[in-house]
This record gives C-alpha cells, structure tokens and sequence, in this order.
C-alpha cells in the first residue's frame, strides 16, 4: 500500500506540474497559429486540472495526507518546470514529452493499485491513462507533417 501511496504522490506532482506548463504557455503561446494553440491549451490545462483535486483525494482515501505545496510538487514530479518561452511549437513537443512521462507514472501508479487490490483506485488511474493517452494522440498530431 506504501507503494501505491508514493506513486499517487508522484502522479499528483507530476499532473500539477503539467497542468502549470500548459497553463503557462496557454498565456504566452504566439505566432500565426496563436487562436488554434491558445484553445487547444486552454482545453488542455482545464483538463489535467480537473484531476487535480481527484487525485488528492484518492490519496487521502488510501489514508495518506496529499502534497501541496511547490516545493513538493517539485520533489516528485517527473515534469520539469519550463522558465523560458519557446516557440509554439516546441511548446507542443515538450508538452507531448511531459505527457509521455506521466503516463509511464500513471501506469506506474495502476500496476501498484492491482497489487494492492485497490479497484477504486485502479479504475481511477485508467480513467487518466485514457485521459492521458487522448491528450498524446492530440499534441503528437500538431507535430506530424
């Protein structure tokens, strides 16, 4: 259960440091593309931060108290936190990369539920997988010729 407990820890980090880049280039996105991205990425941060809030949750009812603060978030997120302002594009790709990396947490996280025989939590997790795996298909798509 311990287990299970770290990796929901590590998924919270990691959505929220997600959720905090999409919404940071959401606001900064420019270039000839700027109403099709800054829409995309407004859908996009709303919907990892919706999760958000679950996510801790679940945590609590596993018995453990949730992370909240940045510093952390920082601590376990596989997500970097991005500083500077690329260019619209290359915010897709990291995005697209950071997404990834969640996924391999989430399925991290699910693996862990199953041996504990959590099934709330378990059907949690793929709800997000599949959340997860939507929002890769989506940002590989801006990259594809």
């Amino acid at each position: 259960m311990e287990e299970l407990v770290e990796y929901m820890k590590r998924v919270l980090g990691s959505s929220f440091a997600l959720y905090l880049k999409a919404h940071n280039y959401h606001w900064n996105v420019t270039g000839p593309d700027f109403a099709q991205y800054h829409e995309f990425l407004g859908d996009l941060y709303e919907e990892i931060h919706g999760s958000i809030d679950t996510t801790a949750e679940e945590i609590r009812k596993l018995g453990s108290f949730a992370p909240g603060s940045f510093a952390r978030f920082a601590q376990l997120s596989v997500v970097q936190d991005e500083v500077n302002i690329p260019a619209a594009q290359q915010m897709l790709s990291n995005l697209a990369a950071d997404n990834d990396k969640v996924i391999a947490v989430l399925y991290q996280a699910r693996e862990a539920a199953e041996q504990a025989n959590k099934a709330g939590t378990l059907n949690y997790l793929e709800a997000r997988i599949d959340a997860h795996e939507k929002h890769a298909w989506m940002l590989k798509a801006f990259n594809q010729s």
